[in-house]
């Protein structure tokens, strides 16, 4: 069962309750009797491992803006020619 977390409008009070989803959301406060919110946190989500955006695609080479070693101005593999 989840763990909800409610505070009060009035006391500012915070406390916890396991409920069940469907179960109807608590709507006094434990200590004075007052309205009460349900307070959200984020989700914790840590990525580890393969298989992530980071690692699913290969950074593009960089292109070199500097001539090649021949001084011709073409790459290695068209100075064969």
């Amino acid at each position: 069962m989840p763990t909800y977390e409610y505070e009060c409008k009035e006391c500012g009070g915070r406390f916890e309750r396991f409920q069940k989803i469907t179960d109807e959301p608590v709507s006094e406060c434990e200590k004075c009797g007052g309205p009460v919110r349900r307070v959200l946190f984020p989700v914790g989500i840590l990525f580890k491992g393969p298989g992530f955006y980071v690692t699913d695609y290969r950074k593009p080479s960089p292109e070199s803006k500097e001539e090649s070693p021949s001084g011709n101005g073409k790459k290695p593999s068209e100075a064969k020619d």
